[in-house]
Parts: structure tokens; sequence; C-alpha cells
């Protein structure tokens, strides 16, 4: 038996700027429209940092959390086979075991409170490790001077996942300042000049059918699953995470063609045990058979899902359609944060976590 079904997108309230303020009191739609000047501001904040090249034969390691990690997922895949040596990104109290001295560690923390990069940061230093340190200030920041550490300063006042361009943008020049790839000035430039245009045709002054408002209806009343491939792999986690922490809801990343090997027998009892949707993040530079696979996929799921849509990325550049999905996927959690009523910047689950993790 199917579960009972959710209001058609066609009976949901409108998305206007008034509808979505009365839910954004902290301004959470202004942080994410902001996504092109974040990008040329981070270029500008890491040049003041006053980094110098020092190649590192060992990669980059990204150590951070939420937020405040994601760049370094999608700085990965945004430089892609240009890359020469590896970057990693590290979530946790540790770094990697095979991590050597010649290796540059970026420990990334907004609040530069976060206690897993702060243990990072301190293990870097013992492998003796160069550090570089992105944050707004806090302990990591008092350790980083401290030490004689480099610190790019972020700008307050974001909650640390509306930061993503600054995390990409700094991600990306650390690696160019490592020797662990190329420099991405002209694509990050493109990439923020098309974001501008992107905030017209997806924002909130935007008609009620635009691609963003209709996905959150589409999406509304169920848990979303996002699959990505490739470049959009890490796109895939970033709509995840904002769904979660947005919208209140449970969504799940996952990433072809591994889901075709085991997931989507799951799929077979899905209408029986809820309301489960299918997003699909598609890119131009996907292996053929792996956007063979993407639409071969969502027909067999679309037999048990409540919705499926194909998403695909646009621009000129991977750095271009990489942020054009990162933009789509924002407004779309902000959009359903608003259809569900709930405050999109409140993380009361995190906030309980870490207030119990304090008296142990």
């Amino acid at each position: 038996m199917r579960t009972p079904s959710a209001p058609s997108p066609s009976s949901l309230p409108e998305l206007t700027r008034e509808a979505i303020a009365a839910v954004d009191a902290s301004g959470q739609l202004s942080d994410i429209l902001g996504l092109p000047d974040h990008l040329r501001d981070a270029l500008w904040r890491v040049e003041s940092a006053n980094l110098e090249f020092q190649d590192a034969p060992g990669g980059l390691v990204v150590a951070g959390m939420g937020g405040s990690a994601i760049g370094g997922e999608l700085a990965l895949a945004v430089l892609g086979d240009r890359a020469s040596r590896p970057i990693v990104v590290a979530r946790d109290y540790a770094l990697p075991p095979w991590i050597t001295p010649d290796a540059t560690v970026l420990c990334c923390s907004y609040s530069g409170d976060t206690e897993e990069t702060l243990a990072a940061f301190e293990a870097a230093g013992v492998l003796g490790a160069r550090r570089i340190v992105s944050t707004t200030g806090g302990a990591l920041a008092q350790m980083a001077r401290a030490e004689r550490v480099p610190v790019v300063p972020l700008p307050g006042g974001f909650q640390p996942r509306a930061a993503v361009g600054y995390a990409l943008v700094v991600a990306l020049e650390v690696a160019a300042l490592a020797g662990v790839g190329e420099r991405l000035l002209y694509e990050i430039d493109v990439a923020a000049a098309h974001a501008e245009e992107l905030v017209a045709q997806w924002g909130p002054d935007a008609p009620e059918d635009s691609a963003a408002k209709a996905l959150a209806r589409d999406l509304h009343g169920t848990t979303p699953q996002i699959a990505g491939a490739g470049l959009t792999a890490p796109i895939a986690y970033r709509w995840k995470t904002q769904i979660n922490e947005n919208a209140k809801m449970p969504c799940f990343a996952t990433e072809l063609p591994e889901l075709d090997h085991n997931e989507i027998v799951g799929w077979e009892s899905a209408g029986e045990l809820g309301r489960f949707s299918a997003v699909f993040l598609d890119d131009c530079d996907l292996h053929p058979r792996v956007r063979q696979r993407i639409a071969l996929t969502r027909e067999l799921v679309a037999e048990q899902a409540a919705a499926t849509a194909l998403v695909q990325s646009i621009g000129s550049t991977r750095t271009d359609r990489l942020v054009s999905l990162i933009l789509l996927g924002d407004l779309v959690s902000l959009y359903l944060a608003a259809l569900r009523d709930v405050d999109p910047a409140t993380i009361a689950s995190i906030d309980r976590l870490k207030s119990s993790l304090a008296r142990l």
C-alpha cells in the first residue's frame, strides 16, 4: 500500500519575498543571493593574507567539519584532472595517517572553535606540515597567530554553511599556492558573473514556475535522495546538508554509478515505506555511461518515487557549472523551509548536542 499523497505542488503557497521573510528572520535568503559577491570577496581576502607559494609534494589536506569542510570537496571536484597532487578532506579529530610533513594543511572553521579542527591544527603542527587557517576568529585564530601561522580572515555574521563561496575559493587558492592545482581566477570571475544572472532567474522575484521554486514544491512532503557523479557528487552532498539544516528534513546523498549496485534495489519497496523523491544532478562532462545510467535509473526509481527530477548544471567551465548547482540547491532548501514554515537558521539539534558534549 502506498502512503497518502501530499498536497499537489499547485496547491502550495507562493514563494514570494514576503512569504520567505515570514520564516527567515535572520536573512538567510540574502546570504544565499550574495554568493556572487562572496566569490569575488574571497579572492581579495586570500590576497590580503599575503600567502606565499610553497610547493607541497605531499598534497593538500583540508581539515574541517560541516559547511567549513565542503570547500575542499568542491575544490577537488572543480580541479578534476587538473589537480597534480592529492587533495583530501579530513572531517575528524586526526589527520589521515599517511600525511607527511611535505603536505599543506588548510584548517577551516568558520567560528574558529570547532573542536575537531582545533585538534587537526595541533596534529599538523606536531607533524611539521605547513599550516594555513581560514576562520572568522575564535580559538583557531588565536592559536594560529601565536604560532605565526597565516590566517585568511573570513567575514562574520553568516551561518557557516552560508559561507560556501568563501570555502570554495579559499581551498582553490591554497591549492594553487601549494602547487597542487592551477589557479582559476578567470573561472571564478566567470562563475560569479553567471551566478548573478541565475539569481534573477531562480531567486524570490522569479516566476512561481522557475526551476528552484518548482523543484522545492515537488520535493515538499517527501524524503529526498540526491544523486550525483563526478563533478556533481560533492554538490549532491551539499544539497543534502542544506536541506537537512535549512528545511529540517531528512535527506540523503548518493553517488553514481555506485548506487546502481545496491541502493536501486531498495527503491523496489519505497512506495510502501514512505514518500521518497529522487533528484539526479547531471553535468555535460560526466562519463557517457554514467549519463546513460542516470536516465535509466531515474526511469526505474520513478515507479516507486513520489517525485523525480533531472537537474542539469549550467555554465561554460567546471567552476561555473558547479556554482550554478550550489546556488540552485541552496535556494531549493530555503524554499522548502518556507513551505514547511520553519526558520532556516535554527539548528536546535546541533546546539543541544554541543551543549551535552561540553558537559562531558
